[in-house]
């Protein structure tokens, strides 16, 4: 039983991390689309 509690634990937590790398990368792309619309509009 505590071997299936750990398991589960390790495979949420590294759900987590995945999701949380997912976001950050999405984030990046929007802030790098942002400055480019700025830059072109300054253009």
């Amino acid at each position: 039983m505590k071997k299936l509690l750990a398991t589960g634990f390790i495979l949420l937590m590294t759900a987590g991390a995945l999701a949380g790398c997912n976001t950050v990368a999405g984030a990046g792309q929007d802030v790098e689309r942002g400055g480019q619309a700025v830059q072109d509009a300054a253009s």
